[in-house]
């Protein structure tokens, strides 16, 4: 149960756990200029100077003493929660290289068959080396709990992905599936499948790129018919569904390559194809593999070609399947190039940015483009993010997005900067944005870089408030694409 802690009782509590330096709490107290400020105050300046997160705080405050350390890596916060494991965002206190920290959870790490397949997952993983598969550095144990150090993705899932979009353009969902192939078949050259494919185990980075993530269940044991009933993931229901239905051993790779169509299927028309259900039973019967719609059922529109290949992955046959990563991945990249020919490119005229809404979407030409010119966007609506990343990839810039302004900045600071531009946007982030674009435009380490604010048109007036220069440029919303990329390549021009 939380207590209401006074600001002297948070500094030693953060300092006993580890969570601040003694130099760090004596600049927090010489910037607040008095030790009688209060707990919100002084809870406020630790956040604002990133100094503990909300989440260590959130913890502190409830009297928790372990979960902060895994080993030389501090837990920053949780990132997700699965039935296995969690996952959180931790630093190295070392070298200060960010990881994701998967740690299993407490009624699995009683279990030593769980363990063993926990741990063996990390060793698997530790084999991989991929751009399209999320590496494993570590394995480690702390207290008696086992962890996994693992890449930190700066993205979402899938499932989030396609959540946020409903149906994705066409071309970019080809894309992102070629991804997924090229990292099937680089583990399956090592004889490994993954046996667990699914929208949430494919992370999609800020980049655009699709990685695979927890190849746990390739590790696991067959399973009778009690250990099915009990299983709590639905995944390895649906594999063993399939495999008793097409007839095929328990690892066989082409079980993946199924699922990687119906991840397809589904983000091309904005339904699973297969029909959801929790109840075992339905899911482990035949009927439900034979009822799934020929996909230009659901979405007349689709392209033959990419209709034709989705229907040929989800073959319930499996020799009408497709047989290995690799084919997979050739009939991708020709859909791919065929519908890269057929997009035309947009240039629109209307507004681009309305302080919160979306200008309609459509597919995407992600046809290469050399040099391409790195940005960072922080903008805080998943659609607006989505708007920018995919209308300004068109005109050759790379686009980083974040809704963290703090974050941003932060990133700008270390030692190699991710971007040549930031763009602030107000138009969700309100005064937050604002007063992120002062501190990035005046802060030494960061004022000559070239940066932007979209202002909401009602919040113009706050224009007056910031310093000009020819590379700090202020925006009124709405705007249109044409004029943000004029201003985007007069601040970063082309290199010849």
């Amino acid at each position: 149960m939380s207590t209401l802690m006074s600001a002297q009782q948070i500094a030693e509590r953060a300092t006993d756990l580890n969570l601040l330096s003694d130099r760090q709490l004596q600049e927090i107290w010489g910037a607040l200029g008095s030790r009688s400020a209060t707990a919100a105050e002084f809870k406020q300046l630790l956040l604002r100077r990133e100094m503990l997160t909300s989440y260590q705080l959130g913890r502190m405050e409830r009297g928790d003493r372990q979960g902060f350390f895994y080993g030389n890596y501090k837990v920053l916060y949780l990132v997700g929660t699965g039935t296995f494991a969690r996952v959180y965002r931790a630093v190295d206190r070392q070298s200060g290289q960010v990881v994701a920290l998967k740690v299993i959870r407490k009624r699995f790490n009683d279990n030593p068959e769980a363990r063993e397949q926990f741990a063996h997952e990390g060793r698997l993983g530790m084999t991989l080396r991929h751009s399209n598969i999320v590496p494993i550095y570590d394995v480690g144990e702390e207290a008696g709990t086992l962890y996994l150090v693992m890449e930190f993705v700066e993205g979402r899932n899938l499932r989030e992905f396609v959540k946020v979009r409903k149906i994705c353009a066409a071309a970019e969902a080809v894309q992102l599936m070629c991804d997924v192939a090229r990292g099937l078949d680089c583990a399956l050259q090592s004889g490994i499948a993954h046996r667990d494919i699914k929208l949430s185990n494919v992370l999609v980075s800020t980049r655009g790129e699709a990685k695979l993530v927890d190849f746990g269940l390739a590790a696991s044991r067959p399973m009778n018919d009690d250990a099915l009933a009990s299983c709590a993931n639905g995944r390895t229901i649906d594999y063993a569904g399939l495999e008793r239905a097409s007839g095929v051993r328990r690892d066989d790779p082409r079980s993946d390559l199924y699922f990687v169509g119906c991840m397809l299927y589904h983000m091309v028309t904005g339904s699973p194809p297969l029909s959801e259900t929790r109840d075992r039973i339905q899911r482990l019967s035949k009927t439900r593999f034979l009822q799934v719609l020929p996909v230009e059922k659901m979405s007349p529109e689709l392209p033959r070609p990419l209709a034709n290949l989705i229907n040929k992955a989800v073959q319930l046959e499996v020799g009408a399947r497709y047989q290995t990563p690799r084919e997979l991945l050739a009939d991708l990249d020709t859909v791919y190039g065929r519908l890269s020919e057929a997009d035309t490119m947009m240039e629109e005229e209307g507004a681009f940015v309305s302080g919160g809404s979306a200008a309609p979407d459509s597919q995407i030409n992600r046809a290469s483009a050399p040099a391409l010119r790195p940005v960072m966007i922080v903008e805080s609506n998943p659609k607006m993010q989505d708007v920018f990343r995919q209308r300004l990839k068109r005109h050759g810039f790379r686009v980083l997005v974040t809704s963290d302004p703090q974050r941003a900045i932060s990133r700008f600071q270390e030692r190699e900067a991710p971007a040549l531009c930031a763009v602030f946007s107000a138009g969700e982030l309100g005064e937050q944005a604002l007063l992120a674009f002062e501190s990035f435009t005046q802060a030494p380490a960061t004022s000559g870089i070239p940066a932007v604010l979209l202002l909401p048109e009602q919040h113009a007036d706050w224009a007056s408030r910031m310093s000009r220069s020819p590379h700090h440029v202020i925006l009124t919303l709405p705007v249109t694409l044409r004029r943000l990329r004029e201003v985007l390549d007069r601040l970063m021009p082309v290199q010849a």
